[in-house]
């Protein structure tokens, strides 16, 4: 095979290769242009498909109510056969053909931008998959639709590669900073599904154990286990095996092993901002974790308090109060002025809502509770009044016997508005006239069996529908509204709060200025410690560009205020004379780089070792331009991988040729 198939219009970051690896590029921009086009006609099938036709929850037969509550919420317009459809028509399992109707349809309605770069080939499933995992989810359509768009930008710069463990790193952090109090109360309800679970593995005899934990518990367990398997001698196994052993050993053979204790160490990384309260991403060896993971875990290993206390939140917050308490004879005004405009316009909601109003003000949780009883109540009433149209119920109150009954019955005459007695004279003689079969004067009111005596029953529960769905409407709206007010002022009181401005600060400088005196003092008690107790090593102070992020300088407190009294300022560590660094240099290298710099790498660089010289030494200087930090796969790679070239600029930016001509650039990360 020698042709290159037609390639959707995506062109690769890298550049289009020729012979088998463009054959290969040619062939995977085409298996991600059919792949979105199999999503939408699946999403296009589940609409063809409506949940209208499945018998309505709590009917007998329908979904019982524990499938219906675990029910993706983009399924429940779908019909629950769909799934049963699918899975015949595509040899899946049910379970992979509900998973497929539910991502064709997120991908069309929530990320169709995403959708339409797989469709071009600029991305393939990985990215796909990191979106739909991290993005998705977003409730906010526009906070999604923007995140959604500058992820994809991200992901498919020229020159650069982006690999899916990317793309989900980076969608954490912007997830973190655009929505950082949902993300904690994820991570909130994500503690309590912690566990262990057992499958078996695709070679028999062999299983798989999986632990779902928090980041610094799951790094603090790797470490150690590879702390002792570093520790045992050279048998003849991998470390992977020796890992493996030292965890059943520590676990089925407790106190039988001789294993000795072993010192784990984590590398944390805060923003000023995190440690003063606010909801800034932070790093536990390189993985993204809420900032209130991280005060927890500086807490618990070095008993520092890294959040401002609640006197301190309180006193902040006095003064709003006292301003809330001031208003309240205004808003009751302007309340009252409401509720008498809305009973003189003769509207059936009973509750204006105007710009700037608290309607939680004065609304007791009894209240609350009560709203959310009655649209409980008014959602359990429509589901019963759908399902009777469903199955034809609604009209079984009509007896068959009088189905044969003429229409309209004998003497029967349409009613008319004519509440005005001159009006029905001057019009008599025409009823008269028109109405050949008028019904007697002396008629009296209907037999109860009648034809009209139903007509009007029916006429009366109708209307009697209709004013409870307007009433349920109305509380709906008013319970909605309540819930966005709510939100609203949480949102507003917060952002008042300290953690609120020292999260909306736009550097340290301005978090240091925006935090309480109280935060100020903790955050320099903790970076005035020393190693010992907790810490492995004493906290340093990464000082970074402003504008882009990139490591300027490593320093700790002492040397701070060293440089400070001086008037000297901070640098960059000068290089050596010898090959290897001297310890702040290499501190700060690895600092700098912290993952491996080869394009789509994400392996940290080891603690020890692995750091390259751009420019072989000593030809090339000891010094942090010409330095980088690789894993050692790829460090091996540099030197005896045939026709690959690597040129390091001073600031950093890592370029790679391959041997097809594919180039690939890489910057260190920013902080």
């Amino acid at each position: 095979m020698t042709t290159v198939l037609p390639a959707p219009a995506g062109t690769p970051a890298v550049g289009r290769a020729s012979g088998p690896l463009g054959l290969a590029q040619a062939c995977d921009r085409e298996v991600s242009r059919q792949s979105a086009l199999r999503y939408r006609a699946v999403a296009a099938f589940a609409l063809s498909r409506p949940a209208s036709v499945d018998r309505p929850q709590g009917t007998r037969g329908a979904m019982s109510a524990d499938r219906w509550a675990v029910r993706p919420e983009l399924l429940r317009s779908v019909s629950e056969w769909a799934t049963q459809e699918l899975s015949i028509a595509l040899s899946l399992t049910s379970h992979a053909a509900e998973s497929l109707l539910t991502t064709s349809l997120t991908l069309v309605h929530r990320l169709p931008a995403t959708l339409d770069a797989l469709e071009a080939g600029a991305v393939h499933a990985g990215h796909v998959t990191a979106l739909l995992d991290h993005v998705a989810p977003i409730a906010d359509d526009t906070v999604r639709a923007a995140l959604e768009r500058d992820l994809l930008a991200w992901a498919t710069r020229r020159g650069t590669v982006c690999t899916p463990a990317q793309l989900r790193d980076k969608a954490r952090r912007e997830v973190l900073k655009r929505k950082a109090r949902s993300a904690a109360e994820d991570l909130a309800r994500a503690i309590t599904r912690r566990g262990l679970s057992y499958r078996p593995d695709s070679c028999d005899g062999m299983a798989v154990v999986s632990a779902l934990l928090t980041t610094p518990e799951a790094a603090a367990l790797m470490a150690a286990l590879g702390a002792y398997a570093d520790a045992l001698l050279d048998d003849g196994r991998t470390r992977g095996q020796k890992m493996a052993d030292a965890l059943l050993d520590l676990v089925l053979r407790p106190g039988a092993n001789g294993l000795s204790p072993v010192q784990v160490v984590l590398t944390v990384v805060a923003p000023v901002g995190a440690l003063l309260g606010g909801d800034q991403p932070c790093e536990i060896d390189g993985q993204v974790v809420p900032a209130e993971v991280v005060r927890a875990l500086l807490a618990a290993l070095t008993g520092a308090r890294t959040t401002p206390s609640e006197d301190t939140a309180a006193e902040d917050t006095a003064a709003e109060d006292t301003t809330a308490e001031d208003t309240t004879a205004e808003d009751t005004t302007a309340e009252d002025t409401t509720a008498e405009r809305t009973a003189a316009s003769g509207t059936a909601e009973g509750v204006s809502l105007v710009k700037g109003e608290d309607p939680l003000r004065g609304l007791s949780d009894a209240a609350i509770a009560q709203h959310i009883a009655e649209l409980e109540a008014d959602a359990a009433w429509w589901a019963e009044i759908e399902r009777r149209v469903a199955t034809g119920e609604l009209y079984a109150d009509l007896d068959p016997a009088h189905d044969d009954e003429p229409w309209p019955p004998p003497g029967w005459a349409p009613p008319r508005d004519d509440p005005d007695p001159d009006d029905r004279a001057d019009h008599s003689e025409d009823r008269a006239d028109h109405d050949p079969d008028p019904p007697p004067d002396n008629a009296g009111p209907p037999e109860p069996d009648s034809w009209w005596a139903r007509a009007d029953a029916a006429v009366d529960d109708a209307g009697a529908a209709l004013l409870d769905a307007e009433q349920a409407v109305g509380r709906a709206r008013r319970l909605v509204a309540t819930a966005e007010r709510a939100d609203t002022a949480d949102e507003t009181s917060w952002a008042a709060s300290p953690a609120g401005r020292v999260t909306a600060a736009p550097d340290a400088l301005s978090a240091l200025a925006a935090a309480t005196d109280d935060a100020r003092l903790d955050l320099a008690d903790l970076l005035d410690r020393t190693a010992g107790g907790g810490l492995a090593d004493r906290p340093r102070i990464a000082v970074t560009d402003a504008l882009t992020g990139a490591l300027l300088t490593l320093t700790d407190l002492p040397e701070l205020r060293r440089a400070a009294r001086a008037g000297t300022g901070l640098a960059a560590p000068r290089g050596t004379d010898g090959y290897r660094p001297g310890a702040a240099l290499d501190r700060h290298v690895r600092a700098r780089d912290r993952r491996c710099r080869f394009p789509g790498c994400r392996r940290p660089v080891p603690k020890r070792g692995e750091l390259d010289h751009g420019t072989p030494w000593p030809l090339g200087a000891t010094a942090a331009g010409n330095l980088t930090g690789f894993c050692t796969g790829h460090h091996r790679g540099k030197h005896q991988a045939p026709g690959w070239t690597h040129t390091l600029q001073p600031d950093g930016t890592l370029t790679v040729t391959t041997p097809s001509g594919l180039t690939a650039s890489t910057e260190p990360p920013p902080y």
